[in-house]
Parts: C-alpha cells; structure tokens; sequence
C-alpha cells in the first residue's frame, strides 16, 4: 500500500513516508493508491476483539511498510486504560430506539481529536526511524480547539520531537484556551493567532513549504511534520472507531450485520466524515453520511450546490472547534470521486487559493449526493437541540454534538428516514461549560468559567472530568499572540532555542 499526492499522481511514498512528511511537497494530500476492502468475516471476527485488536486489524490494511510487531507497539501505546477512562476506549450511548450517540470524548483531554493523536506520536516516531533517522521532528498545529490540546498532550515530551501550536486567539472557548495555554512539557510552545482558525491554518501551510524556513531548519537538524488531519497519521485513525462502533452495536445485538446506518458527524475541516466515508468505502454497510455543520455552513452549501465559496462572512460562534471556512479535508474526496483526476484537483485547489471559490462537475456533484446529506444550524437552534436532548433523554451534549443532533433531526423530518444511526460525539459538554450551562436554562453573567462549571454539575448531576478540572490549579505558561505573518518567526524562535 503506497500513497500518492492529491495534487500529482506521480508521487508515489510509502505509508511511513506519508506520515513523517505530513504534507506533499507541492502542497496535496496524500491518500492511499487504492482503499482496502473489509469482507464479513473480517467485520464478524471483529465484533469479538477489544478496541486496541480492532485497530490493529484495520492498520494492517494501510500501514504494510510497518511489521505487526510495530503496529502492536502503536495500538498498544495508545488505546489503554492509563490513557482512557473506558476500556472500551470509546462509549455508546443509547439516545432512543435505533440512535446512537458515539462518544469519543474518554481520552486525556476529553475530545475526539484524542482517538488518533495518542497514536500519531507512536506513528510518526515509528515513521521516523525508517524514512528521517536522526532528525528531529518539528510538529506544526493550527487548531480550532481540541486538536490543538490533544497534540500538545500526545507528543508532549516525546524524544526526538518538537510540537508548535497556533490557535485562534478569540476563537476558542475558555476551557480549551486554558488547557492549551498551561500544557506541561519542555517540547511544546502554543502561540494565539490575531484572527480566525483559516488565518492559522494557511499560516501553517505556508511554513511548510517555505523554502527559507526549511533551509533553516535542515541547519537546525530537523524536519517539520503535521498532526492536523492533512496527515494521513492522523486521519486514518479515525476510521477505526466507526468500523469498531459497528462491531459493538453487531455484538450487542442492536444490529444485525449487513443492516446499514447512518453516521451523522459534526464536523469543519471535514476530516472526521471523511473518516466516515472511507469506511464505508472499505466495505462498512452505510447508508448516508449527514454533514452537520454551524453558522458557518460552507459546507453545507458545497455538499448542496457543488460550488465551493469560502468569499462569506466568518461567525465566531459556540461550536468553535467547527469555525471553518477551509475545509482541508475535502481535498481527499474529491481525489477519490474524480477517479484520482490530480490535474483536475490542482486547478480547484488553485483557484481555491486565488479566488476563495471553486465548482466540480455535475458527476461529482451527483456522486456527493449520493453519499451525503448535509445541514446546518445557528447558535440559537444549537441550545435547543442541547436542552431537548437533557429534557427528554437526561443526555447532556456539548456544542458540537448539539449541531449534529439538529441536523440529524432534521434529516428524519426532511426524509422520513427510520435508518438506525449513529451520531458522533465530538467532545464532553464541560469543555463548553458556558455555553452548555446557558442552553440548560442557567444564568452565566458575572460568574467565571468554574463556578459556571460547578453549577452546571449542580443543575444537571453531572460531573466535570478529572483532566479538565486539573486545569484549575495549573499554571499558565503561554501568553504570546502573533499577526499570521509573525508565524514562522515563532516557530524559527522556538526550535533554534532548543
């Protein structure tokens, strides 16, 4: 299994070659040459296995330059108790008769982004050794939020890497700035970004392929590699944890195998349901993926018209992790509905950069709708969607799971569509505490970020996480704040430092 660049069809690495790198040289995405199948009896087998198990049998598929007894070592590393609050590594919850909520918040900072960034350290060290011996890796993060937290804590004090992380300086909530802000550790730095997540993103883009800052950095011994989602070591990851939901909802009896489902995911730079696609792709009974999105609905415009228009007006609202206007992600599927047309890709990407604004084909456009269905909600509808999950299900949500609850409710009020669904989780709701407390009726002004949360374990018997309510008493160690001009100086700063 080789992996090739979104953008030129004649690069051609190896799977450890796509995660030390990160990033294509020419700007694209790597994306496995062709997509492994799952048979039944590889998913029936799978129903019996523990998480790490199931891991281990799917990045079997698309890791064949690592042994088994590496991938071992990765899976093993990551999804364990010392690591996670559940054994299960992820929960299910059951919403109401034929809805599942996937939670894939139990890791040590209390989001998604935790299922595959304790394993991209394992990755990208593994990687290292057989592509880069001897350099060190220099990780470069642009997060909404919860990536940016969840690096910062798989790669923190990790030998022979470094990790930078910019975020949105108005664009996170408290909680998440907070955990970033007092990250332990003698390789991390976190710096905020004078504008929106698109600002930082592009940010880190440009220093990768900055031939003055990479000339730098070759004198510094090092080389620089990514744990945003553009790295197919952080993307692929995901993929195990809906083929492992759909074994478990198959071994509880809930399903049956071969019954397909809905996925329903919350999601900005489209990573996660991309996630989703590529197991259905891989042979997981699917029947549509739902793009949720918020008041920033760029994607849900794409997924409806074809036309790509990031010219609009940027919302700062209370899903941060989903106030995206560049969805990265997006990249790898058109790669595979195109049929891998690169040229094709160059162009919308490029007219992407110039112009804010691309259209596919109608064959694409019809092949997206096949697969998805997308919508979206302000922040209003995302409170009530909250306060009516707690007051008919004593289900508390965060933000971001409040988006996808609406869609998802009104995707069934659209379609009629009784499919079983599973909806994904994207974080616990005391990340968001403000915002969560408002929509279950309390009153916020005047109070700060730990008495809200208090009450809001008072009001719903709840309880606030141990890693999140560690962050009370700990230091803060970063204060900077930069223009997205002022990045690579941070990251130059930084690493001729250590």
């Amino acid at each position: 299994m080789n992996y090739k660049s979104t953008r030129d069809n004649s690069i051609s690495v190896t799977s450890a070659k796509a995660i030390a790198q990160g990033l294509s040289a020419e700007g694209g995405l790597f994306v496995p040459e062709s997509i492994p199948q799952l048979t039944k009896d590889e998913i029936m087998t799978l129903c019996e296995k523990s998480y790490p198990e199931r891991a281990f049998d799917i990045f079997r598929k698309y890791l064949s330059d690592f042994s088994d007894d590496e991938i071992k070592y990765c899976v093993n590393g990551a999804y364990s108790d010392k690591n996670f609050d559940s054994e299960n590594i992820s929960e299910i919850s059951h919403l109401m008769p034929g809805t599942y909520i996937l939670e894939l918040w139990h890791g040590p900072t209390c989001a998604f982004k935790d299922m595959a960034l304790q394993i991209l350290p394992y990755l990208l060290t593994v990687s290292a050794k057989k592509v880069i011996d001897g350099k060190e890796i220099a990780i470069l993060v642009a997060t909404s939020g919860d990536t940016g937290k969840a690096a910062l804590e798989g790669f923190k004090d990790v030998p022979g890497t470094s990790i930078t992380v910019f975020y949105p300086e108005d664009g996170v909530s408290d909680m998440q700035k907070r955990q970033m802000t007092t990250q332990e550790g003698s390789n991390v730095n976190v710096c905020a970004v004078k504008g929106n997540f698109d600002d930082c993103q592009n940010g880190v883009k440009a220093i990768f392929t900055d031939e003055k800052v990479k000339s730098e950095l070759e004198k510094l011994g090092m080389t620089f590699s990514s744990a945003n989602s553009i790295n197919w070591g952080r993307l692929s990851p995901q993929i195990v944890y809906y083929i492992s939901a759909y074994a478990s909802l198959v071994k509880s009896g809930d399903i049956e195998y071969g019954e397909k489902v809905n996925i329903v995911v919350p999601t900005g730079n489209f990573g996660n349901i991309l996630a989703a696609y590529y197991a259905k792709e891989m042979g997981l009974p699917v029947n549509k993926l739902i793009c949720a999105s918020n008041a920033n609905n760029v994607l849900t415009d794409f997924i409806n018209t074809g036309i790509y228009d990031r010219n609009r007006r940027f919302y700062t609202t209370i899903s941060p992790s989903m106030d995206i206007l560049i969805s990265s992600n997006l990249e790898r599927l058109l790669h595979h509905l195109t049929g891998g047309d690169d040229k094709q890709i160059a162009e919308w990407f490029g007219k992407l950069s110039k112009d804010g604004r691309y259209e596919v084909t109608p064959e694409v456009k019809a092949k997206i709708g096949e697969l998805f269905y997308a919508g979206c909600c302000d922040d209003e509808a995302t409170k009530g969607a909250i306060k009516q999950a707690f007051d008919e299900y004593s289900y508390l949500m965060d933000t971001h799971t409040g988006v996808a609850y609406k869609v998802y409710n009104d995707y069934k009020a659209a379609t009629g569509d009784t499919t079983k669904t599973i909806i994904a989780s994207t974080a616990n709701p005391y990340k968001f505490g403000k915002a969560v407390y408002e929509a279950v009726g309390g009153e916020t002004e005047g109070l700060d970020e730990f008495t809200i949360i208090e009450k809001l374990e008072e009001k719903t018997g709840t309880e606030i996480p141990a890693p999140l309510a560690a962050t009370r008493t700990k230091q803060v160690r970063f204060t900077g704040s930069v223009e997205k001009s002022g990045m690579p100086k941070v990251v130059l700063d930084f690493l001729g430092s250590r």
